[in-house]
């Protein structure tokens, strides 16, 4: 079944998707299961969930990519942040780190969850003995892996989870592998999972992308105002993460000692507006170095698809309600729409996660999803959407990931803005053509993934390879 784009975007704080969000809303899961949990459990169900009440001692282990970046990514503090029953939705992004240092300074660690939410104070828990990084050990299923451990007076269960892309997490079935979702059954009238499959629905309706993406939506209980209304608080969040990021001086956290460059690169257009003739592209570099540096400090963002890539979306729309004649609400919500319907392609066929595939399937993606929203406000056919989408991720194969110092600063913050850019010139290439394409948008995607999986792993999210080990080493 299709994804909803309120699945491939989703609001979120920095600095990672996979790092950050996804963790926290693991936490999250772990007490909500365990305040919720029976007082008493069959003798024939050995790892049943330990009432919250009853843990006596949690510990942590981050594995992989999470146990090699997670420190510079902030996997550690929003571990401990979801399980005192914060989430990335609504979190103050601010109040995580007096979290961590009253921790550290205490060692009781507050658990929260369940609905109505329940609490346990739990004493004597030692951040560095409990929570354990291991970037040498990788659980088969995913890079991306946290396994918890709790303990009662008179049982030891662990729970697993793999955050795979997005923010998006899953729960090991027991067995080395995630369990099967359980989702609602949606009978979707125009359901797809690749990109053939989106054009021919888009053939047989004859509905655009950004229509038969919103007609799914509806068919999922909301009204077509309900979906307007939804996309316009995710471009608000968007826009005001853009504001804040244009107007925050100072130094990104981290110890690498990167300047946030937005505010002067704001300054500086404003005073020089309309003198260049390619200044409306410095505009969206500047869009996407906002949104992700704020990414970098913690902020709040939209993840779009992920975080690392979350300032490419909402540059590109920002260019087209900002150049483009008679933009409106409307403008942005076709954007989005037809964005998210590729994206969704994504989610069905392929992965989103630098640790799985590399940076090709973050800043890759972002661009090819940007490319094929600006390409739908543009005018363009289903045909030349898709092959929008495809030029954008075409020219991002075999893009590593190698954050410096395992933070989301460099590359990770100037290759938004190219990828933004990319998407702009990969939508009016598109738009110059009529829809025909040698390379489909599903070729390119597998392309990505066996390109991903030929690619070395100190290349995917492990500072241990490319740009980081070569900054280090010098």
């Amino acid at each position: 079944m299709s994804a909803s784009v309120f699945q491939v975007f989703t609001v979120g704080v920095g600095p990672s998707s996979s790092h950050t969000v996804g963790p926290m809303r693991a936490a999250n899961r772990l007490v909500d299961e365990l305040a919720q949990a029976p007082l008493e459990s069959p003798p024939s169900l050995p790892n049943a969930a330990i009432p919250l009440d009853q843990v006596v001692r949690l510990t942590i282990e981050l594995f992989g990519s999470l146990g090699a970046t997670g420190r510079g990514h902030g996997s550690d503090r929003a571990v401990l942040a979801g399980l005192s029953g914060a989430n990335p939705e609504t979190v103050d992004p601010d109040s995580i780190d007096p979290l961590v240092v009253d921790l550290r300074t205490s060692g009781r660690l507050r658990l929260c969850g369940g609905q109505p939410p329940r609490q346990r104070l739990l004493d004597g828990f030692d951040l560095d003995r409990d929570l354990i990084f291991r970037p040498d050990q990788r659980l088969a299923y995913h890079p991306n892996a946290l396994r918890f451990h709790i303990e009662s007076d008179s049982r030891r269960i662990h729970r697993t989870y793999y955050s795979v892309g997005g923010g998006l997490v899953v729960a090991d079935d027991g067995s080395g592998r995630p369990e099967a979702p359980a989702v609602a059954v949606v009978d979707l009238p125009h359901s797809f999972s690749s990109g053939a499959e989106l054009l021919a629905r888009c053939a047989d309706s004859g509905l655009d992308i950004a229509e038969l993406a919103l007609r799914n939506e509806m068919a999922r209980g909301r009204s077509r105002q309900q979906v307007k209304d939804g996309l316009l608080d995710l471009w608000a969040v968007m826009c005001e993460c853009i504001a804040i990021g244009c107007h925050t001086e100072g130094v990104l956290p981290g110890g690498l000692g990167v300047r946030r460059r937005a505010p002067r690169m704001a300054r500086q257009l404003k005073h020089h507006q309309g003198q260049d003739a390619l200044s409306g592209l410095d505009w969206v570099s500047l869009w996407a170095l906002a949104v992700n540096e704020q990414n970098a400090a913690g902020g709040r963002v939209v993840t779009a698809p992920t975080n690392g890539s979350a300032g490419i979306v909402p540059a590109v729309l920002r260019y087209a309600t900002r150049f483009l004649p008679g933009a409106d609400d409307d403008t942005v919500v076709d954007f989005l729409l037809a964005a998210g319907a590729i994206g969704a392609v994504y989610q069905a066929t392929a992965s989103i996660s630098g640790a799985e595939v590399g940076c090709q399937g973050e800043i890759g993606v972002a661009s090819s999803m940007a490319a094929a929203g600006l390409c739908q406000v543009l005018g363009g056919s289903p045909a030349q959407v898709a092959n929008a989408a495809e030029i954008g991720l075409e020219h991002h194969l075999g893009l590593t990931c190698d954050p410096v110092a395992g933070l989301v600063q460099v590359p990770c913050i100037e290759r938004n803005a190219v990828g933004a850019s990319t998407a702009i010139t990969a939508a009016r290439l598109a738009l110059a053509g009529d829809g025909h394409h040698l390379v489909s948008l599903d070729q390119v995607i597998a392309t990505m993934m066996a390109t991903g999986a030929d690619m070395s792993t100190k290349y995917k999210e492990t500072s241990r390879g490319g740009l980081a080990l070569s900054i280090v080493a010098c």
